[in-house]
């Protein structure tokens, strides 16, 4: 999905499925500077944003990108065979020569380095106080956990909360989480926990954070995350009691479709 200064377009496709570009849709909504924010669907997106940017560049203006999720930011680095899509979809965007992209909760400081004049936006460290107080969370003898050493890093301007940090190995090629240790100062029994990441597919590491927190003797545990993909629908997160609420952003998911989830729409952050 694609806005163009706050408007969707309406982008329709020829019967054999190429992309047709209203222009005059986008005329009645140029202006002298111009902003496209991006919700990634499906890969066809980068071939519309192309277009998009092209019919503005033949005109001569300016404008910004900004990325609500950012696709392949989890391929940040090479193992093995693996092919380094992440760079590619950075040069990608690189050749539309955007004035700045502004990218929301991206995985890794990768994303930032490889896009030109590009920034990251953390709205998770925005939600995380007002999650707080709803879960009444208490600073003193409650604690955040992150997932792994990057989660911590990422959030590392979050201050005032007592932390607990996961170390994780995990099986590049097949995704699977080998073992999971917590580092911290061991917490009383009775505590709650705020599980803090950036994205959440089906949701195995929380789950397995989940139980790890349970074994220290955590009674409610939640989880925040910047990017909720649709896969939490298929996993087990949902249906057990392991984590009492998932609260997210509407980068990805459109609306909450289970009790257990919260989504925050980001035109409100």
């Amino acid at each position: 999905m694609l806005r163009f200064n706050g408007v969707e377009l309406g982008l329709k496709q020829f019967p054999n499925g190429e992309t047709l570009i209203n222009g005059d849709e986008i005329l009645t909504h140029m202006a002298e500077f111009n902003t496209i924010v991006w919700k990634y669907e499906n890969d066809g997106d980068l071939v519309k944003l192309m277009f998009i940017k092209s019919y503005l560049d033949d005109r001569r203006v300016k404008c910004t990108l900004t990325i609500y999720y950012l696709p392949y930011s989890r391929m940040d680095r090479v193992e093995g065979t693996s092919a380094f899509t992440l760079k590619y979809t950075a040069a990608f965007i690189n050749n539309m020569n955007f004035e700045s992209v502004t990218i929301i909760e991206p995985h890794s400081d990768v994303s930032l380095a490889l896009i030109d004049r590009s920034i990251g936006k953390y709205p998770t460290i925005q939600l995380l106080e007002q999650v707080a107080n709803e879960v009444g969370f208490d600073s003193e003898k409650d604690y955040l956990f992150f997932p792994d050493a990057g989660a911590q890093k990422r959030y590392s301007k979050v201050q005032g909360y007592q932390q607990l940090v996961g170390y994780k190995a995990r099986d590049f090629q097949t995704g699977q989480i080998k073992s999971l240790d917590v580092v911290g100062h061991t917490p009383r029994e009775g505590f709650k926990a705020i599980i803090v990441d950036d994205l959440c597919s089906y949701g195995g590491t929380f789950m397995l954070s989940a139980e790890k927190l349970k074994v220290l003797g955590a009674t409610h545990i939640y989880l925040l995350v910047g990017h909720c993909e649709h896969s939490i629908y298929k996993g087990k997160i949902l249906e057990t009691d392991l984590i009492d609420k998932v609260y997210t952003t509407d980068t990805i998911l459109h609306q909450a479709e289970h009790d257990k989830i919260h989504v925050f729409a980001m035109g409100g952050l």
